[in-house]
């Protein structure tokens, strides 16, 4: 891949991850045209059965609806705000705020396990657990049980959204005590993320 400005691949990595918002349904196009243009990008994606009247058929949706990351240097992010699709870079107030990379890995390494995940309701507090199990394994994220099966949710506190990955009870062990709060907040999956416009 050739990345814009013939950066050299060590540079490029060190780059920041941004979240950017994107017009809704069109995240694979996004995608597709920044990744012509050099810059590395990563579009979450699930799998869900749709209902037809004459068959079922899987498809495969984007885990956060209008939202892809990329990865680019910020000083030089016009050409990304420029491409087809590209609503605005998320951030807080009027400062920029690049995604924890430890968040995107969890993400990648619950989808490369093959295993169920889906959007779930953002979740920021709970009893937090480690998976000690085969390609889940050292993956941080909440316990939940949800319909008598048991979840990791894992989030992206900068978007407010979180992924729920199906796992066996006895493949988690706990990481820290409960933790409550009266400042502690419950964000659902459709909450509005801070964005910055630039």
């Amino acid at each position: 891949m050739t990345y814009p400005r013939e950066a050299s691949s060590e540079a490029v990595s060190r780059l920041p991850w941004f979240a950017l918002h994107v017009h809704s349904r069109r995240e694979g196009m996004v995608a597709a045209h920044l990744k012509e243009q050099g810059y590395a990008c990563f579009l979450p994606l699930y799998k869900v059965v749709r209902k037809w009247s004459d068959r079922l058929k899987e498809l495969e949706q984007p885990l956060f609806p209008g939202y892809l990351f990329s990865q680019f240097d910020f000083q030089n992010r016009r050409p990304v705000l420029m491409t087809p699709g590209v609503q605005q870079i998320v951030g807080i107030g009027r400062t920029p705020v690049p995604v924890e990379e430890s968040e995107l890995e969890s993400i990648r390494q619950a989808l490369a396990s093959g295993l169920s995940s889906q959007p779930w309701p953002y979740l920021q507090v709970g009893e937090r657990v480690r998976v000690r199990y085969g390609s889940l394994n050292n993956l941080e994220g909440i316990l939940i049980n949800f319909k008598g099966r048991h979840r990791v949710v894992l989030s992206l506190n900068l978007l407010q959204r979180s992924v729920a990955v199906e796992v066996d009870l006895a493949w988690v062990t706990p990481v820290g005590e409960v933790r409550t709060s009266a400042s502690s907040r419950f964000f659902h999956g459709c909450a509005t993320a801070p964005s910055l416009s630039l």
